[in-house]
This record gives structure tokens, sequence and C-alpha cells, in this order.
């Protein structure tokens, strides 16, 4: 069988991939990644790296397999932290665990597996792989895993041919109540252990504050759009000379709505949200619906339907493109059908690519609540996830 080096994090779905494995008679090293060691801006100092490295070693001890840690914090924080920072700072709202998957567990982490020559790195995602040849070539598929409410695919949209080469995911076929049982009947330390939370590594953290380590505090003013106004705007017929309008974020200007109170800084907020705002008068939440970074504005909405929080399509830069199966490549001018997905756990909407010189123009088939530049956008056939990229 072969040598495989699994990614150990101290929570049940990393255990029982373990021992999947080793009942499947592979030769199973555990390594444990240290990415983060700042507790700064975190809800809460407990459950650190080394809870989880504790009880991560427990379980390798438990399965009798050999147990590592090595620490990545300095790539960690050049290659996701810092990229977080610098698109905050832009007024965009990236994915800190799509860069941890893409940079961290299938770059660095893969490299650090092979020194101990790995066949394969495992980790605990909710996913599955498989393979076939095309025109004498194997082709590597991502599929969603078997658990739809865990389906953690999307997390993975950015990895590449040769990444997926390398990739075991052990647990993909179950759900997670499967994976549960699993740790019980084996006594396994992790088997009651609680999902982690928050941004990948670093912990469930209020935002602001960890953002406050590059991004300085700067009051701006809050400015509430009518419904209505939007509403007027919008009545965009879906043709080719309106790509651009349909997929970009609504213009709004100062003049269009009435200032009702101050935030702390345009680049702590992102489009949806609701909390953070502590503004009162009002019959229904407000939610962000826009940010002007250059002139520190938030644009907020009444009310969960408010038309600022839909937009009917998005817009994907060339360079900003990644096709998972490059052998799909479209072509500027093809379009194709495909279902898309803009953030974790959201269900899968029909939507059409536009393939332009400048990059892909998305048009969904219903409008979609809270497209945020800086996310990711993934487009699915079926249950096999095809190519991504990032939100204009």
């Amino acid at each position: 069988m072969s040598r495989v080096v699994i990614g150990l994090s101290g929570g049940v779905d990393s255990s029982v991939a373990a021992y999947l494995l080793k009942q499947q008679g592979h030769d199973v090293i555990a390594l444990f990644m240290v990415n983060w060691h700042d507790r700064t801006g975190t809800i809460t100092s407990r459950c650190t790296w080394e809870d989880d490295a504790m009880i991560a070693e427990m379980v390798a001890k438990k399965l009798d397999i050999p147990f590592h840690i090595v620490d990545l914090s300095k790539d960690y924080k050049q290659r996701v932290v810092d990229y977080m920072f610098a698109e905050y700072s832009k007024g965009r709202t990236p994915n800190p665990d799509v860069l941890c998957n893409r940079e961290i567990k299938f770059d660095i982490f893969l490299d650090e597996c092979l020194k101990y020559n790995a066949d394969f790195v495992a980790t605990g995602h909710y996913c599955r792989t498989t393979e076939f040849e095309k025109d004498g070539q194997i082709i590597h598929q991502l599929l969603a895993g078997k658990d739809k409410n865990k389906d953690q695919s999307y997390f993975l949209c950015q990895l590449n041919q040769c990444q997926l080469s390398k990739a075991m995911f052990p647990i993909g076929h179950l759900e997670k109540p499967e994976v549960r049982e699993i740790a019980r009947q084996q006594n396994l330390p992790t088997a009651e252990r609680k999902d982690s939370q928050g941004i990948c590594f670093v912990g469930k953290v209020d935002l602001p504050t960890f953002l406050q380590q590059q991004l300085e505090p700067k009051t701006g003013n809050v400015i509430e759009i009518p419904a209505e106004f939007i509403a007027k705007k919008k009545n965009i017929e879906k043709t080719e000379e309106n790509f651009k309008k349909l997929c970009s974020e609504f213009p709004y200007k100062p003049w269009n709505g009435k200032v009702i109170g101050e935030h702390r800084g345009a680049h702590y907020y992102t489009v949806g949200q609701r909390k953070g705002l502590n503004i009162g008068g009002h019959e229904d939440p407000l939610f962000v619906i826009g940010t002007d970074v250059n002139r520190n504005i938030i644009y907020v909405g009444e009310g969960t339907e408010h038309p600022g929080l839909y937009r009917p399509g998005l817009f994907i830069p060339k360079e900003e493109t990644h096709w998972i199966r490059p052998d799909l490549i479209m072509n500027s001018g093809e379009s194709r059908r495909y279902d898309l997905r803009i953030r974790y756990r959201q269900p899968l909407e029909k939507a059409t690519i536009y393939q332009h010189e400048d990059g892909m123009y998305i048009i969904f088939d219903e409008e979609q609540r809270g497209i945020t530049s800086g996310q990711f956008a993934a487009w699915y056939e079926g249950d096999e996830l095809i190519g991504s990229g990032v939100i204009a």
C-alpha cells in the first residue's frame, strides 16, 4: 500500500480519516501544522494550537502512527494573512480558507509531506476525487462530498491537477454523523470535540480588532439607500451590451441617500453584513449593501429583501480565473451553462458563463444575494467542481 501523510488537526474529521487510512493498510504518518501564534483579536484564548497539538498527538498514539509537528506560521502569515489585510484595505472580502488550502495545505504542507517520502497527502475534508484518461493523459476530478450539508469542495476550488494527483480525502464518502459514530466506536479522543470555527488556523475572531493589527480605524459616514431608488435603477435587460452593468456593484453616490450614523472604517465591513452597525431606529434590520474605501463610506439598506443586496451577475477578470479541469477551458466568445456557488454551503445556482477577452461574465437565472468582491465563485457540472475565480 501507499505511504500517506495526513494533516492531523486535533479535530474529529482528520482523526477518523487517519483511522480509515490505517484500516486500509496504508503506511500512515501524522503531521500537525502550526500556522498561527498571535491571539490578537481572537474571541477566546482557549483552543490554542498547543491544545490542538496535544489532542492530535493523543489520537496518533491511539492509532499507533508516528506523530510530527511542523511550524508553517511564517508562510501562513505571508501567503494568507498578509493577503487578507491587503484585500480588506481595498474594500474586498477574501476567503482565507480557500487561500489556506491552495497556499498552505496543498503547497507548503505538501512539500513537507514529501520529505517523509509520502505518496499522498490526506486531509479530513468532505470531498472526493477520481480520475480518468483523456487523450492519453490522466485527468483528476474534484467531486463534492457525499454529505451535502458538509461538502467542502468549495474550499478546494483553487487546487490544480498536480495537487489533486497527490490528494486523498478518506471521509468524503461519509456523512458527518457516520464520522462521529466511527470516532465513538474507536474511542478516539476527538469523538465529542466540537468543530473549529472562524478563520482557518486563527480561530474565531472579532474581525475589526483582528484587522486593526494593520488597518487603522477611521471614522466615516453610514448612508442609508432607499429601496425605491435601487428598484428604479435595476431594470436592465440581460443582454451582452449590458453585461458590465449587470455584473458590477451598483454605483452608489453619497447624495443617493441620507447619513444615519458613523462607522469605524469601511474596510472592516462587507456586503450582506448585519452585525457591527449598531444603528437603531429602524423597524427591520440594516444590512451593508455597498462600501467605498476611498471615500470611507458604508451604504446600507433596511430589510432582508432590500434590492441592494441582490445582483443578477458577477465578473471574474481573466487573470483571476482558475480551471481545475484545464481541458475544459473556455475560449473567448464561448458561453456555457454551469451550476454556481459564491460561498460555502450556498445551494448551487443555475447560471450562464460568457467568456470574453477580459474575463468571465456570469449571469444567474435568479438574482443572487450578497455577491461580494474578493470572494470566490466556483462552477460545477453535476458533482464535479470544474473551476473557480475571484469576484471583481
